[in-house]
């Protein structure tokens, strides 16, 4: 496949609604790329889980992605808006229509840099007010699919996110196998 996608960890990150995310597309066979956006690889996520991302922000071009991911996770989401680079590059996929994704409390990274104005967006309900503000069309849904952007609300909504995002690259039908070889029965 010649779709790359990239998720960005930043130190406090969400662990699980990263690496669900993470080992579904992996399973499904979606090249994904963990990114640190700090100076190092390793990050610690916001329940004291580490993780080794393959690469830091200053080592990637974001031309080289079809996607950009965001987990949620406090400190994480805080830490992911403070990013100048990101929340650049998150612009400016927003103006060439390309995809994005978040879960949790990072699509108010979004409606803050008014990308989700006028779009169906979900989110954790932290951050409503956030999404509201910034003139998202607010849904309380396990995903949301606008185009091409894809929300989601929380950690629990991390399976139907990662299977969204399958289904948004490989088509329903392998999103549904990966759903049933992981023996997920919920909604999303």
């Amino acid at each position: 496949m010649d779709k790359l996608t990239a998720i960005f960890l930043a130190e406090g990150c969400e662990e699980v609604e990263a690496l669900t995310t993470v080992d579904l597309l992996r399973r499904a066979k979606v090249p994904v790329t963990m990114v640190a956006i700090g100076t190092t690889r390793e990050v610690t996520g916001s329940h004291g889980i580490r993780i080794t991302a393959d690469t830091t922000i200053s080592e990637i071009h974001f031309d080289d992605y079809d996607m950009l991911i965001l987990p949620g996770g406090i400190p994480g989401t805080p830490n992911l808006a403070a990013c100048k680079p990101l929340t650049d590059a998150l612009l400016d996929f927003a103006a060439k229509g390309k995809e994005i994704a978040a879960i949790c409390a990072a699509p108010s990274i979004l409606a803050d840099l008014g990308i989700l104005r006028g779009r169906t967006a979900a989110c954790n309900p932290s951050k409503e007010d956030v999404l509201l503000a910034g003139g998202a069309n607010l849904v309380q849904d396990p995903v949301a699919q606008d185009n091409n952007i894809i929300t989601s609300r929380a950690m629990g909504t991390a399976v139907p996110f990662g299977l969204r995002i399958v289904a948004h690259y490989r088509g329903r039908e392998a999103a549904e196998a990966l759903r049933n070889n992981i023996l997920f029965t919920g909604e999303g």
